[in-house]
C-alpha cells in the first residue's frame, strides 16, 4: 500500500491539543481530515486534594505514587512547587515508589530529572498497571495516591482496595466541552450525513463528549445508524471499551496505542476494511 492509502476519503477526529498533529497524520497518507475537538482541558487552579498530596509527601507519607498522563505529572509537579521547594519535593520522591503509566509520563519525570521505580507496559490499561504492581509487592496496607487525568477510574481504585491498599486519588485536571460547539455539531452531521468515511478516537474522553453532544440533539440513532457504514478504529482497549459501552463498533486497533501508528496503519488496511462495512 502506498503512503497515500486513504485515496482521498474524510477521516474524522477530535483531537484538540494535538488537533494540528492529526490533521498533518491525515493529510500525509491521502485523507481529508475533519478534525474538531471534543474537549477543552480544565486546570484545576485551586485543588485542594494535590496540595493535600504534596504535604502527605513531603511528610513521607505516600508510599505508591501512580501516574496515568504525561500532561497530569507535569500539572501536578507544577502545583507542588508553587508551595514547596523542589528539594523538599524530591525527599518526599525518594521515599516514594513511582509508578508511570507508559511513556508520556516517563518523559514528563525525565524533564523533572526524575526515574520511574516502575514502568507500565503497552497498552498501559488500568489492568495493566494493576499486574505490574501485583509483579513488584503487595500493595496492602500501603498508602497509594493515584494521579488522575479527565475523569476517575474506578476500576483501578476499586482494585487496588480489594487488594487492601490506603487509595487516595489525586485530580489535576479536568476536561469540559468546548466553548463553541458549532464546530462539533458540524462534524457530527457530516458523519450523519454519510460525508465522513473514517472516525479515529484516540481518548475515551473524546467518546463521552461526542454522546453527550448528540445526546442534547436528539441525533443518538441517527448517529449510530451512520456508524454502521464507516470504519471507526479506536486507538487502545481504554478507548475501545468506551465505544463498545456506547454500542460504537470497533473496526480497527493499531499495533501500538500511538497517534501515528493509528492513522499510518488504518490508511495501509483501510481498502480491506471498508467494503465490509458499505456492502
Amino acid at each position: 500500500m502506498s503512503e497515500k492509502g486513504f485515496s482521498g476519503i474524510t477521516v474524522a477526529a477530535f483531537e484538540s491539543r494535538m488537533a494540528s498533529e492529526m490533521t498533518r497524520l491525515i493529510e500525509r497518507y491521502g485523507g481529508r481530515p475533519l478534525v474538531t475537538p471534543a474537549l477543552r482541558e480544565l486546570p484545576i487552579q485551586d485543588n485542594p486534594a494535590a496540595l493535600r498530596f504534596g504535604v502527605r509527601l513531603i511528610d513521607g507519607q505516600v508510599d505508591i505514587l501512580i501516574l496515568l498522563t504525561g500532561i497530569g505529572t507535569t500539572a501536578l509537579f507544577e502545583i507542588l512547587r508553587s508551595r514547596h521547594p523542589m528539594s523538599s519535593i524530591m525527599v518526599g520522591v525518594k521515599q516514594t515508589a513511582i509508578v508511570a503509566r507508559g511513556p508520556k509520563p516517563v518523559a514528563a519525570l525525565k524533564a523533572l530529572g526524575i526515574t520511574p521505580t516502575l514502568v507500565v507496559p503497552e497498552p498501559n490499561t488500568w489492568v495493566d498497571v494493576v499486574s505490574t504492581l501485583d509483579e513488584y509487592r503487595p500493595v496492602k496496607g500501603l498508602r497509594v495516591a493515584v494521579q488522575e487525568y479527565g475523569i476517575s477510574n474506578p476500576d483501578l481504585l476499586e482494585s487496588l482496595r480489594k487488594r487492601g491498599a490506603d487509595v487516595f486519588p489525586v485530580p489535576v485536571y479536568k476536561w469540559g466541552l468546548p466553548e463553541d460547539l458549532a464546530p462539533l455539531r458540524q462534524a457530527l452531521d457530516q458523519v450523519i450525513a454519510g460525508h465522513v468515511q473514517v472516525i479515529l478516537m484516540t481518548n475515551a474522553m473524546q467518546i463521552d463528549h461526542v454522546m453527550q453532544v448528540l445526546e442534547q440533539d436528539g441525533k443518538i440513532d441517527l448517529f449510530q445508524a451512520a456508524l454502521k457504514k464507516m470504519v471507526v478504529a479506536s486507538i487502545g482497549p481504554t478507548a475501545s471499551e468506551r465505544l463498545q459501552h456506547y454500542d460504537w463498533p470497533v473496526d480497527f486497533e493499531p499495533s501500538h496505542s500511538k497517534m501515528g501508528v493509528l492513522v499510518k496503519e488504518v490508511s495501509e488496511q483501510i481498502q480491506a476494511l471498508l467494503p465490509s462495512k458499505t456492502r
